[in-house]
């Protein structure tokens, strides 16, 4: 019989978009206490490269990532993006802002080799994970460099993008190498 190996653990991020300040601030908050203590937090940048969100977050949308500290099983990534649905809809009942979804969770993995990023969206390239959710590989790291596929959002082709999850990657190689 085949041995089977357990996955490794991974890194958990999330890419939030806000209506606001106020609403960026709120969400770091709410996933620093019911997803886990943040170690890395990106810059923020203009959320400019489609308007698929505008109506329902607002014209001027801000992007941020954080990582969470604990590494996770990346077979909970399901569990995670439905928790995070369900503080999308705790937010947009406290924010008290007129927008039907003033703050947006995208979670998602790296591993050494890949950004993952979950969805409720089914599609050609993606894959169900359990709880109504689907996954895809978003970027493979290659030769030292992430590497948009033909399907990456893309603002998910952006260098400063690039830049956070290199810090997360290797943020990621010391947690495994400290584990040994």
């Amino acid at each position: 019989m085949w041995k089977l190996k357990e996955p490794k653990p991974v890194k958990l991020i999330i890419g939030i978009l806000a209506a606001d300040h106020q609403c960026l601030h709120e969400a770091v908050d709410v996933l620093t206490d019911k997803i886990g203590n943040v170690d890395l937090t990106s810059d923020v940048w203009q959320f400019d490269k489609t308007n698929y969100y505008e109506e329902q977050t607002g014209p001027h949308i801000l992007r941020q990532f954080v990582s969470i500290e604990n590494l996770i099983d990346p077979g909970k990534l399901a569990k995670i993006k439905y928790k995070t649905n369900k503080l999308e809809q705790k937010m947009a009942r406290t924010l008290g802002l007129p927008l039907p979804r003033p703050v947006n969770l995208d979670p998602g993995i790296i591993e050494p080799s890949k950004l993952i990023l979950a969805t409720t969206k089914n599609y050609s390239h993606r894959i169900y994970i359990g709880k109504k959710m689907y996954a895809e590989v978003t970027l493979v790291f290659d030769n030292g460099h992430w590497r948009p596929l033909d399907h990456t959002y893309p603002d998910y082709r952006q260098q400063c993008y690039f830049d956070f999850f290199s810090k997360v990657r290797t943020r990621l190689l010391e947690q495994l190498k400290s584990r040994h």
